[in-house]
């Protein structure tokens, strides 16, 4: 556990590795992609100007001077709130997934790749830096239903979606509250409210 290993000289580890997170094209590319299929890949597009905002480190250290922010406060109950974050990380990594394999069909349908969604959930399991166990959650959606719209829809992550919904939205008040940067959290819960509205605001723009 990376939080809790200390150096030689007893410091938290976490604490003396420099905040400023590289990036090697991969997510910008994935971006990009996405706006040209019209694709809203939020919390992707959202973790790489979470790098890039990282790598003004001078800007930020002088801005941390002049710019002011709320006084942090304590979650509270210290095993209640982790439950929340684990809750709230598993939701979002939800999110993101279905966001991305809504931009890989809509990529199949744009070029006529004709993609098997439920074996590219397997390929990424089997060698590639995001397979994750619950990748075969996503292989098993796509055999019930290989032509589900968007992975939420699936039982299995609508009812995750359900339970876990509450963490995320309390995770990202109190980090709102708190001073604390969370793009990507936010992002999730701005596209799930905006997926599952049957009316938009858009009738404004």
């Amino acid at each position: 556990d990376i939080f809790t290993k200390k150096d030689e000289d007893g410091n938290y580890l976490v604490d003396v590795i420099l905040d400023e997170a590289a990036n090697k094209g991969t997510g910008k590319w994935t971006s990009q992609s996405s706006l040209d299929l019209g694709e809203p890949l939020s919390l992707i597009t959202e973790s790489v100007f979470a790098r890039y905002i990282s790598s003004l480190k001078d800007q930020r250290v002088a801005a941390s001077k002049v710019l002011t922010g709320p006084k942090a406060h304590p979650a509270g109950d210290k095993v209640e709130f982790i439950e929340k974050v684990r809750r709230a990380l598993y939701l979002g990594k939800i999110v993101s997934y279905a966001q991305g394999f809504s931009q890989l069909r809509a990529a199949s349908d744009e070029y006529h790749w004709d993609l098997n969604y439920g074996e590219i959930a397997k390929i990424f399991r089997a060698g590639c830096i995001i397979r994750a166990q619950f990748l075969q959650k996503i292989t098993d959606a796509y055999a019930k239903n290989a032509g589900i719209a968007n992975l939420l829809l699936d039982p299995y992550f609508k009812n995750i979606a359900d339970e876990y919904q509450q963490a995320l939205r309390d995770v990202v008040a109190y980090a709102v509250q708190n001073g604390i940067p969370v793009p990507t959290f936010s992002a999730a819960v701005a596209y799930y409210d905006s997926y599952r509205a049957a009316v938009l605001p858009a009738n404004l723009i």
